[in-house]
Parts: C-alpha cells; sequence; structure tokens
C-alpha cells in the first residue's frame, strides 16, 4: 500500500502491435525486435495518388485481428474491453479490492475509424441503430462498466500524444478529491488507416520505407522521425494495492500555446511542467533514476527532451524511449510507456531498443537496470500538450 501520497499501479492490461495480452508485450519488448511489420497498403506517397500506393507495403506496428467479438464489431472496442479486463483480472490476482466507486477513464483521440470508414463509404450510412451506437464513444465505456459493475464517473480524456500521462494525473485528482475509491484507466487508440498514415508521412515525422530501429533512432544521429504503431493499455489505480508495480508519485501538464505542431523553441513552458512535476511529486531532481522519453526521434522533440534532461537531472541518470520497438502509439503511447516503466519495477529490468548509431551520452540501451531510483515520464502531444509524470518502485 502507498505511503507517498500517490497512487499504486496495482493491474496492468495491454494490447499491442506484439499481439493481444501483456505478455506478448513484454516477450516482444525482450525480444528487441520492433513490433511493426511491412505491411501492404501502407506505401505512404507524398504525391496523393492514394491509388498509386495501395499495394505497396509500408512499416507499421498494427494491432492483428483478435479479441472477443461479443466485445464490439470493431477492433477499438475489442481491444479496449481486453486490456481492461487483463488489468482488473491480474490487479484482483495481486490481491486488490474494490472500493464501492470505482470510476473509468478512457484516453482517446480517434475512436473506431475503422467501423467509421466503412460506415461512410461501404455501408453508406445504412446500418441497425445498435451498430450506429458502437460509434459513438461512449459505448464501449457504459460496455464495460455493466460487464462489472462500475458506479462511479466515467469520461474521456485528450490530450493527443500526452493522453495517457492525462488520464493518470486525472485519475490521481479523482483519489485526491475523494470522488472515486479506484480508477480503471484504459488509453485506447487503433487509428491506423493507410489514409491516417499517408498525413503523418507528409507532415514529415513518420517513416514507412525504412526497417523501425534504422529509422526511429531517437537521441541518436540520422533519426528521421517514427514508426506509427497502435495499443490499447489499462491501469487499475488504487490506494489499497497489496502488491502494486509502482507509484504515481505526481505529476504536471502545460501547454505552449505557440504553434498546431512545433514545440516552444523556448522550451519555458515544458520546463515548467517538467518542475512542476517533480515539486507534484514531492521529488528531487537527483532522485530520478531515469527519464522515459517520449522519445519519437524526432529532431524537435529530441532536442527538447536532451536539453531538459541536461539542465533538470544529474550525470547518472539515463535516457531511453521504447517507441522504436512499440512504435508511436499516438493517444495510447504513454500508457504503453509507463506500463513498461511499471513492468520493469517489477522485473528488475527494462529492454530498451539497441543503439544503432552516435548517441546522446545518457542513453540506455538493452538491459537497462532499473534499480529503486525514480522514473519521470515525459510525454509531449501535438498541438502543444506538455506532460510528466513521476513514478516510483513500490514502497
Amino acid at each position: 500500500m502507498s505511503v507517498r501520497g500517490g497512487i499504486d499501479i496495482c493491474g496492468v492490461g495491454a494490447v499491442t502491435g506484439y499481439g493481444w495480452g501483456l505478455p506478448s508485450l513484454w516477450d516482444g519488448l525482450r525480444s528487441m525486435k520492433p513490433a511493426a511489420a511491412l505491411t501492404q497498403g501502407y506505401g505512404g506517397s507524398t504525391s496523393g495518388d492514394t491509388a498509386d500506393t495501395a499495394e505497396h507495403c509500408g512499416w507499421v506496428a498494427r494491432v492483428p485481428d483478435g479479441g472477443d467479438p461479443v466485445d464490439g464489431r470493431g477492433r477499438f472496442s475489442r481491444a479496449m474491453r481486453a486490456a481492461a479486463r487483463e488489468a482488473v483480472d491480474d490487479a484482483l490476482r495481486r490481491g486488490w479490492q474494490r472500493g464501492r466507486r470505482v470510476g473509468l477513464l478512457h484516453a482517446v483521440v480517434l475512436g473506431e475509424v475503422d467501423l467509421w470508414k466503412d460506415f461512410y463509404l461501404v455501408e453508406r450510412g445504412d446500418i441497425r441503430a445498435r451498430d450506429y451506437l458502437a460509434l459513438m464513444p461512449s459505448t464501449p465505456m457504459s460496455t464495460l462498466m455493466q460487464e462489472y459493475g462500475f458506479h462511479g464517473p466515467a469520461m474521456n480524456v485528450s490530450a493527443m500524444c500526452a493522453s495517457g500521462n492525462a488520464g493518470l494525473l486525472t485519475a490521481k485528482l479523482w483519489l485526491d478529491a475523494g470522488l472515486v475509491d479506484d480508477v480503471v484507466f484504459v488509453a485506447t487508440d487503433l487509428s491506423l488507416t493507410p489514409e491516417n498514415v499517408r498525413h503523418f508521412v507528409r507532415l514529415g515525422v513518420t517513416v514507412v520505407d525504412a526497417d523501425p530501429l534504422d529509422a526511429c533512432r531517437p537521441f541518436q544521429e540520422g533519426s528521421r522521425g517514427f514508426v506509427m504503431g497502435e495499443a490499447a493499455v489499462s491501469f487499475v489505480l488504487s490506494r489499497k494495492a497489496r502488491v502494486p508495480y509502482a507509484t504515481v508519485l505526481g505529476g504536471a501538464m502545460s501547454h505552449d500555446a505557440y504553434h498546431a505542431t512545433s514545440i516552444d523553441p523556448e522550451y519555458s513552458q515544458v520546463r515548467r511542467c517538467v518542475s512542476e512535476a517533480l515539486d507534484d511529486a514531492g521529488a528531487g531532481a537527483d532522485a530520478v533514476g531515469y527519464v522515459n522519453a517520449h522519445g519519437p526521434g524526432t529532431r524537435q522533440c529530441d532536442a527538447t527532451e536532451s536539453a531538459l534532461t541536461e539542465e533538470f537531472f544529474t550525470e547518472d541518470t539515463g535516457l531511453y524511449s521504447v517507441k522504436p520497438l512499440v512504435g508511436h502509439c499516438q493517444a495510447a503511447a504513454a500508457a504503453v510507456e509507463v506500463a513498461v516503466a511499471a513492468l520493469g519495477y517489477d522485473r528488475g529490468f527494462v529492454p530498451a531498443p539497441p543503439r544503432v548509431a552516435q548517441a546522446h551520452p545518457r542513453l540506455r540501451t538493452g538491459v537497462v537496470d532499473i534499480g529503486d531510483r525514480l522514473t519521470l515520464k515525459s510525454s509531449l502531444g501535438m498541438g502543444g500538450h506538455n506532460s510528466a509524470v513521476v513514478l516510483a518502485p513500490p514502497a
């Protein structure tokens, strides 16, 4: 049980490009092989000629088909409920006893894109009422609440790529305010239609034409950006955990109010976010052993997080990003990366991607001994969303 005023992660569930279930994620990371695969239709033309690229393959870490058809027609709702179900089952096995008021938070930016695409282009809007309801963002939340008989508040959270951190901090606010006894938090993003991927290629941040470890090299020379991924990741959050994975001590959020895609080059609001996150967690910068970075491998994000790591933390603070392995999972990105850190505390190490080029001197690769120091998880969302959470090993 937490004694530090934070909230405990007492159950974890995951569906990723590695497959359905937490073991698939951990085994995939340990293999040091990216979840992405060459997939037909993702050739990524920047010319606008979609017909020309339909038969060409590109690298994406797409969640494979699967899940329970009872959970919905689309991969999105199936993955969301599968991840949440796995987290709840995991927490119960580890001794969690649910309270009277269990709330649900769902981090999402684009929901059910496959079904919406079919709704307009294939079915022409002519579907049954129950199938139309399945497109609503409230439906997977409602069905999950019904399945478990949860009666706390239920709400969607959206802060672009920072949505995972935003959801964790919202859960902590609910618990601090006494609105709930426990929170089930899920972050879901299964939005990799060829059209969506192609637009990120046009923005100059996504790479589909090269092996992920060669193309996505956070904090290394020659990085071209990120390979896109999908995921649904869930946590059970409580102050009544018996055997937690990790504790969320605190965190902060801010907004650049600067540009639709670019980070303010002054870094003032990102800097404030990191400083306030440490203050909220009651942690000194020298207690942080690792920065689990947003680390998408883009030039401006690498420069920003490198500068802040050097400014705030001591020379023995390591830096790593798992995006070369799991892909950039958009709304679920921060949640996937928090899950990796939490599992790392439980298992004693984090599998970080291999180094393939000259790198920042603090970059950690391979098997990283997590130890008992704190982890700062940063996440920078498109449009100026800044977030940071501070994680600790269980007390």
